[in-house]
This record gives C-alpha cells, sequence and structure tokens, in this order.
C-alpha cells in the first residue's frame, strides 16, 4: 500500500487557503486596528483572541456536524465550498471598511469573516483521514502541513510585494489593503477552485476499503487510569504547552506593530523576517525529527525552549533594526520545530489506545486557551508600559516552560525512525 501523493496535494489544497489566510490576518489586522482605528492595546489583543475563543466553540461544532451530513458532494467539500466562498466575498469587505474609517463595518465583516473560516477548518483537516488509509496517514498529514507551510509562505511573500506604507503618527496608507486581501482572496478561491475540480470526496469515500477496528476502539471505556506519577508528568507537560503558547504568539500577534514601533523599519522588512522564521521552521523538522529519534523527545524540547529563550532575549536588546534580527528569527523557528515536532507525541504517549481523542482535546484545550489569554494579556501590557516589554514577556513565559518541562519524566520515548524524509513534517502545530 502506497500513499497517493498526487492526490494528497490536491486534498491539501484546502488547508493551504486556511494557512494563507490565517498569515494574512495575524499580520495585517493588528495594523488596521491601532492604525486606522486608534484602537488600545487591550483592545487590540482581545480583537487578536476572538479567533481562538471562536474557535473553542465552532471548530468541533462544525467538525461534528460535517461527520453527520453526506450530500452527492461528500461530508466536508460542501463546507469548504461554501466556507472559501463567503470568505473570499468577506475579504474584500474587510480593507474597504478599513479604507473608509468604518469601525461598525468592520468589526461585523470581521467577525462574519472569522466565522467563514471556523466553518470549514475542521471538515477541511478531517477530509485527509476520511481518504486516507491508517496506515499511510503519518505521510499524507506530512504533505498537509507543507501545503500549509507554502500558503504562509505566499502570503508573506504578497505582504512583502504589497502591503502599504503606513504613518505611523497619523495613521494614513498610500493606497488601501484592498489589493493585499484581493490577492489572497483569489489564491485562497483558486486552490480550493482546483480542489474541487480534482477530489471527487463521495466516490473517494465510498472506495475506502473499511477499517479494522481494534480492540481499544471497539471497547471505548478500556482507558487506563493514569498512575499518579504519570498524571503529574501530564500536568506539567500541558503547563509548558500552555507557557510555551503564551511567549510565542504574544510575539507573533504584536510582532508587525512591534517593527514598526521600536524597530522603525518597513513593513516589509517585517514581513520577510516572519517569512524566514517560517521556511526555517519548515526546513527544520527533518533535522529535528533525526535528532530527536536520537536524544529522545524531551531533551529536544528543552533545547528548542532554551534556543527560543535565547533568542527573544537577545532580540530584547536591539533598540533598532540590525540585520542579526534575521539570525534571531531564524532561531524562533528551530525553536518552534523542536516543540512541535515533539510535544503532542509525548501527551499521546502517556493515553492509553482509547484515550487518544480525549488526550488530543486536552493538549489542544491549553494550547488554544494560552493563544486567547496572550493577545489580551500582553496587549494591557504594551498599553501601560509600552512595546518594548514584548520579549521579556515572552522571557518570562518560555523559562517557565522550560522549568515545567524538566518536571516531566513520562511520555519520552525516543522516536522511531520515519519510512521517508517527508514523514517528519507530520506534526500537530
Amino acid at each position: 500500500m502506497k500513499l497517493n501523493y498526487k492526490r494528497t496535494f490536491f486534498i491539501g489544497l484546502a488547508f493551504m487557503s486556511i494557512c494563507a489566510f490565517w498569515q494574512l490576518y495575524d499580520y495585517v489586522v493588528p495594523y488596521i486596528l491601532q492604525y486606522t482605528f486608534a484602537l488600545p492595546e487591550s483592545v487590540t489583543g482581545a480583537v487578536m483572541a476572538a479567533d481562538n475563543l471562536l474557535a473553542l466553540f465552532l471548530l468541533p461544532l462544525f467538525g461534528s456536524l460535517s461527520d453527520k451530513i453526506n450530500t452527492r458532494l461528500g461530508r466536508r467539500t460542501p463546507f469548504i465550498l461554501v466556507g472559501t466562498a463567503a470568505a473570499v466575498i468577506l475579504m474584500i469587505l474587510v480593507p474597504y471598511a478599513d479604507w473608509t474609517r468604518n469601525l461598525p463595518l468592520f468589526i461585523i465583516s470581521l467577525a462574519l469573516l472569522l466565522l467563514a473560516m471556523a466553518s470549514y477548518r475542521s471538515p477541511a483537516v478531517a477530509l485527509m483521514p476520511d481518504l486516507t488509509p491508517k496506515p499511510l496517514r503519518s505521510g499524507a498529514n506530512a504533505v498537509i502541513n507543507l501545503m500549509g507551510a507554502l500558503g504562509g509562505i505566499f502570503t508573506y511573500g504578497i505582504i512583502i510585494l504589497m502591503l502599504p506604507k503606513i504613518d505611523i503618527a497619523t495613521g494614513e496608507k498610500a493606497q488601501s489593503y484592498i489589493a493585499t486581501f484581493g490577492v489572497v482572496a483569489a489564491f485562497m478561491a483558486a486552490a480550493v477552485i482546483i480542489f474541487f475540480l480534482t477530489i471527487r470526496e463521495r466516490k473517494l469515500a465510498d472506495a475506502m476499503p473499511p477499517e479494522e477496528e481494534t480492540a481499544d476502539e471497539a471497547n471505548p471505556g478500556a482507558g487506563i487510569r493514569l498512575a499518579p506519577e504519570v498524571r503529574r508528568s501530564l500536568i506539567f507537560i500541558l503547563l509548558s504547552v500552555a507557557m510555551w503558547y503564551i511567549a510565542y504568539n504574544a510575539i507573533s500577534s504584536a510582532y508587525s506593530r512591534y517593527v514598526l514601533e521600536v524597530w522603525g523599519i518597513s513593513e516589509g522588512t517585517g514581513a520577510t523576517m516572519m517569512l524566514v522564521a517560517t521556511v526555517v521552521t519548515t526546513a527544520s523538522y527533518i533535522p529535528v525529527g533525526i535528532i530527536s529519534a536520537r536524544i529522545g523527545r524531551k531533551k529536544m524540547i528543552l533545547i528548542g525552549v532554551t534556543a527560543m529563550t535565547l533568542a527573544y532575549l537577545s532580540a530584547f536588546f536591539f533598540t533598532s533594526y540590525h540585520f542579526a534580527a534575521y539570525i534571531v528569527m531564524a532561531v524562533i523557528g528551530i525553536g518552534w520545530a523542536a516543540i512541535n515536532v515533539n510535544s503532542y507525541p509525548m501527551v499521546v504517549e502517556m493515553s492509553s489506545g482509547a484515550d487518544v481523542g480525549r488526550y488530543t482535546g486536552i493538549y489542544y484545550t491549553f494550547s488554544m486557551s494560552a493563544q486567547i489569554i496572550t493577545p489580551m494579556l500582553s496587549g494591557l501590557l504594551i498599553q501601560l508600559v509600552g512595546y518594548r516589554v514584548l520579549f521579556p514577556y515572552a522571557v518570562f513565559f518560555s523559562a517557565m516552560a522550560f522549568v515545567t518541562m524538566t518536571q516531566v519524566r513520562h511520555g519520552d520515548v525516543r522516536p522511531s525512525a520515519k519510512k521517508s524524509a517527508l514523514e517528519y513534517l507530520d506534526t500537530d502545530d
């Protein structure tokens, strides 16, 4: 049995469109909130946390809805088509509201846009396991993750080329964001149109061989109660997950404004640094996976957290732009790869076969809750102290993640060698 890479590529187009959007959202929406509508940092942080708050409720909802329907297009495809169509339309309305400085229109259109994106994220992710036999899903997920990275890289390229220059004193722009949003929206639409023309979900799903039920799947109550020492390790690794997401997401949600306010560099240069971090993160998955197989997951995570803490600390000492900032962003990318390759598998390693879904839910509850809290908390601190507090904030929580991670005593098996280098991209970011 071999993975159909061509088919998996086309399945991954839907996820690529999603990742293209989120990079645009994270980088540009904070600009609009602060420089167009002059909202306080605490309010900007609250708005930037809204997508994760909505995700906690909407992703399971739409995932469950797509499980229950079965149309002639399949279960997931209708959500992908309708969600993308709605998102593409709203992606023109959002920058129009910015250009006309219409705050009510902006809030309403942004809320609807987030709803549209949430409506097809879970169905798009679920489509791959629907159409891929179990033994091949690791390799398929690697392809899907690579597609997502390509979507993000495309968006950063567009931001570098097209993002209007802002006068941070007045919030004035030489032109609107409509062209920037429009190109990304066109990219998303093209990706999903190609997906629709090449993937016949219903036909492929009907042709899938039936899956054999394992003993644990046949008996959902077969989970084993964790021993106290294992439960302690689980608690500490979940705390670590929350801490490093609090640090990292604070940077990612405020970085586009930080480089303007503190380093005084252009929007395009800031986006180039984020592009470097994204490319380095993706390129690091394979070597990180290989090293993890040699030294173990816990050591690799501790190395990654240490690298990110030192990188955050180094960034604080840049009071203006310096080329070495590119190296700092690259180190952050490597550290983030070291964490993401290993953290989720360690959590799952502590579960029994019947509990994998529950432990996956717990993992994402901690990571997403952190991403809800940190834009608001860091935004409030920036409002009270100034932008220079951002990297010390990240240093503190990243260092705390190192401390809690040292208390983890279980789940640290050395991952087995992958069948192909591509499978090292099978991460749960």
